[in-house]
């Protein structure tokens, strides 16, 4: 009696064990949102390093948020773009400044100049320009702003132009050349620059 009671006993561990791990399974497959892919240079080295961590994009880490040295003659609440670095920088006072990692223009829509903030929006809808339109003609006329809208979390509208600094729901690829010239920001970065610049901030585009 004792060994049958026993191996009931163990049978329903086995259950339970079995039940716990399918939904550790399933959870951890609800977490983790995407399996980003890499991208490699001509010599065949990892371009960047991009990973899942906890339902988050682990970024190289150049590429992440943080306050470094800023030695320049702009007075704080400037943004500065690097574009050949994919850096984009927000100028502190006392010599510092916020660099973050970004996705810039691919080849053939690069730019540069010198603008301002006009506009700020969260959750921004797009319309794609028709420009965008003849070269991809299944893109919608609009799309409204959500999680799968390609400007992400804020967008940040700069001067008179078609450009913006905007989230994306593509974080993996900050760091490399991608948009046809708005600038990227992974959505935690754009969502930390929106509340720090102020409409009417000089934006300069190197």
């Amino acid at each position: 009696m004792l060994r049958k009671s026993r191996a009931v006993l163990a049978a329903i561990a086995i259950v339970l064990a079995a039940t716990v791990f399918t939904d550790a399974a399933q959870a951890a497959q609800r977490f983790f949102l995407f399996e980003p892919p890499f991208s490699s240079l001509s010599d065949g080295r990892q371009r960047f390093e991009t990973r899942v961590r906890s339902g988050k994009v682990r970024l190289a880490p150049e590429f992440r948020r943080q306050v470094v040295a800023y030695d320049g003659h702009q007075p704080p609440g400037t943004i500065i773009v690097n574009t050949g670095r994919k850096f984009l920088y927000f100028v502190l006072p006392g010599g510092k400044a916020i660099r973050y990692g970004i996705g810039t223009a691919r080849d053939g829509f690069e730019w540069s100049g010198t603008h301002k903030v006009t506009r700020k929006a969260e959750w921004p809808g797009w319309t794609p320009p028709a420009e965008m339109k003849r070269r991809q003609p299944n893109l919608p006329d609009y799309m409204p702003g959500g999680i799968n809208n390609p400007l992400g979390a804020r967008a940040i509208y700069i001067g008179s132009t078609l450009y913006r600094i905007h989230g994306t729901n593509e974080p993996w690829t900050i760091g490399q050349n991608v948009s046809s010239g708005c600038i990227r920001m992974v959505n935690a970065d754009v969502e930390d620059l929106y509340e720090r610049v102020k409409i009417g901030a000089r934006v300069i585009v190197l």
